[in-house]
């Protein structure tokens, strides 16, 4: 079993990592270095698929929605309910999780041993000095070269592209968006593909990346691990009572008991299988049941369980705030800003492999300057945080597809 495998590596890397620190290990230095040699490799594997993976997902999927003739009103209002409650929900992690992070001992001086050289200085003032204005920030969301943007990574304008042509891909005759599309899905295919490849090597990956981060921070490596999880899955089950279930039942057709019966059934399929597409039949079954419209169980939930990702939301914030704390990375509003909004675009990108809201972490940690490294650690500890995650992502779906009012033709056909 491929969490067990990467728990395992986790492991092993702290412990002689912590044999590393305690100098019980003969010729440590050339064994930190050799490791984070095959851990660089990793994370370097990872990132040369986020671009292509992120861009072809988000034209396919915004091309996709706002050319089917399907969805009018109905598909505007989900759209905006979607990005309102991922905003929420991302905005709302990000001021629990702050204050709560802080609390979190960590090594200060260790930490600014784990960062590498381009986050920043550590001397004070350095990441301010650095740091954009409101306005910069406002100005470089929009590439004047969207090819110079990918290749130095500056992920946020190639999703700003990205989005804006998949609007513009909707309005081409149906024969030329259907090349183009059947073209970019084929990389988003692909790209997922890979994906699991990489993923297949996470405990090698993970072992490697875990040595030489507990040689320098020791125990309270451990220590930080053990209260992001908590943290996170807090926040994920927090999330989900104070924002789907209020919206489920007030803005929905069912009283509370009947939205909780509706909801529970698939969330106990999602949470054991870690999947939300494998608790979508028995989601359809339960829209059914409940009399939700045809158009709402054949389309809007099917379409809500593949590219929303409510739960990604909270998981990517609380990750991105834990990993700049783990490593020491100041963080201030702008950069605040910038988590919030990749966030949302990076939510919508998430491959649908085991560890894939870590994986589209990936343009987040870059917008807010925070090594990637990181995220082998939060790969090795995932397990329980994607239950919870797989279950809100499904919530979040069927709250969508609860709270839409049935179109005329559906109000026609049943009446």
């Amino acid at each position: 079993m491929l969490a067990l495998r990467v728990i395992v590596g986790l492991i092993a890397g702290f412990l002689l990592g912590l044999a590393v620190a305690a100098g019980w290990l003969p010729g440590a230095g050339m064994v930190v270095t050799v490791l984070a040699t095959i851990g660089t490799i990793f994370v370097n594997l990872i990132r040369m698929t986020v671009i292509p993976l992120v861009g072809s997902m988000l034209v396919a999927g915004v091309a996709g929605i706002a050319s089917s003739s399907q969805f009018g009103r109905s598909g505007v209002r989900i759209a905006a309910l979607a990005l309102g409650l991922l905003v929420a929900a991302s905005v709302g992690s990000l001021l629990l999780a702050v204050p709560i992070l802080e609390r979190v001992p960590i090594d200060q001086a260790a930490a600014l041993a784990l960062r590498s050289p381009d986050v920043g200085s550590a001397s004070s003032g350095g990441a301010a000095a650095a740091a954009p204005t409101f306005s910069q920030w406002l100005i470089e969301l929009v590439p004047t070269n969207v090819i110079k943007a990918a290749s130095d990574g500056a992920i946020i304008p190639v999703i700003v592209f990205a989005v804006l042509f998949g609007l513009a891909l909707s309005r081409v005759r149906d024969a030329r968006r259907a090349a183009v599309l059947q073209a970019v899905e084929g990389v988003a295919d692909a790209m997922q593909k890979l994906i699991g490849w990489i993923i297949d090597l996470a405990p090698v990956g993970v072992f490697a990346l875990a040595v030489p981060l507990a040689a320098k921070l020791g125990w309270s490596a451990a220590g930080a691990v053990g209260a992001y999880i908590a943290l996170v899955v807090s926040i994920t089950v927090l999330a989900a009572l104070v924002l789907l279930y209020p919206l489920g039942i007030w803005a929905g057709p069912m009283r509370p008991l009947a939205f909780v019966a509706y909801c529970a059934p698939a969330q106990a399929i999602a949470f054991a299988a870690r999947s939300s597409l494998a608790a979508l039949p028995v989601a359809m079954e339960e829209a059914e049941r409940v009399g939700l419209p045809p158009s709402t169980t054949r389309l809007v939930l099917p379409m809500a369980t593949a590219i929303f990702h409510f739960g990604a939301a909270v998981a990517q914030t609380v990750g991105v705030l834990f990993l700049a704390r783990l490593f020491g990375v100041p963080l201030g509003p702008v950069q605040f800003a910038s988590i919030v909004l990749a966030v949302v675009f990076a939510s919508f990108a998430v491959p649908g492999v085991p560890g894939g809201s870590i994986i589209a972490m990936v343009p987040v940690l870059a917008v807010a300057s925070v090594p990637i490294e990181g995220i082998g650690i939060l790969l090795a500890v995932d397990t329980i945080p994607d239950m919870f995650r797989t279950t809100a992502n499904l919530t979040g779906a069927m709250t969508l597809s609860a709270v839409l009012p049935a179109p005329k033709a559906d109000t026609a056909a049943n009446a």
